[in-house]
């Protein structure tokens, strides 16, 4: 699983464990089937439950939430946008809905939509290291390298553990042509996710760039070994 979709997995535990709703006890019923749809990764029969539980209660918030986000992994991403659309107009101040609309908007190209709900998030709950993480990888998107950097350093500031924004700053440095300090970051990376294949693959075309072959070469190897099969064709947060 690359970088990104365990990371999306953990935020959108978060979201789900904290939203607000309670629904009718039709409603809440329905949720709960589709709770254990989803938990066993059956996301288009959670989303028919969820689907009922909303027609039992129009405003019920968690159903909105938890079919986005089954949406969302099943890769129907306006479909996830509009469920999280209606969860901010049933809770205009809940930011991690902002942040999982963003990232709908994120996979689906749309880096100035994905930076506008990041941006709003971030203005919710500024202490919020993962919304600057992803508002810095939009920006790397869209080759705004320095804005991506800028929100990788908050990120890490915020949670000094993020691979992530480690991850996804040595990628904005490499751009720029500063191979020392993509190195750098890429190597926190590996210290904090050892089996980032990702993370060994790029740090070795870093190394590349300063003729360093033979410690290239061993990263690529160590890539390789870690299952990394083809080469990454862009930063840390595929599509797919």
């Amino acid at each position: 699983m690359a970088p990104y979709h365990r990371i999306y997995r953990i935020a959108l535990v978060l979201l789900l464990a904290a939203v607000a709703g309670c629904g009718d006890n039709r409603a809440q019923t329905e949720l709960e089937k589709g709770n254990d749809f989803y938990n066993r990764g059956d996301y288009d029969t959670a989303i028919a439950c969820y689907t009922e539980a909303i027609r039992l209660d129009p405003n019920y918030a968690k159903a909105y939430n938890k079919r986005g986000a089954a949406y969302h992994l099943r890769g129907k991403y306006d479909k996830a946008i509009e469920d999280f659309t209606e969860l901010i107009r049933l809770n205009p101040n809940y930011a991690l809905a902002y942040r999982e609309r963003g990232s709908a908007y994120f996979f689906k190209g749309e880096y100035d939509q994905a930076i506008e709900d990041y941006t709003e998030a971030i203005r919710l709950k500024p202490d919020d290291a993962w919304d600057y993480a992803f508002r810095g990888d939009a920006y790397s998107r869209k080759g705004e390298y320095d804005k991506a950097i800028k929100d990788c350093t908050q990120a890490i500031r915020l949670k000094p553990d993020n691979t992530l924004a480690y991850h996804s700053r040595g990628y904005n440095y490499y751009n720029k042509s500063n191979y020392d300090q993509a190195i750098k970051d890429y190597t926190e990376t590996i210290r904090l996710d050892p089996n980032n294949a990702e993370a060994y693959y790029n740090r070795g075309l870093a190394y590349s760039k300063k003729g360093d072959e033979r410690r290239a070469k061993a990263d690529y190897d160590k890539a390789k070994s870690l299952g990394l099969t083809s080469k990454p064709t862009s930063d840390t947060r595929p599509n797919n």
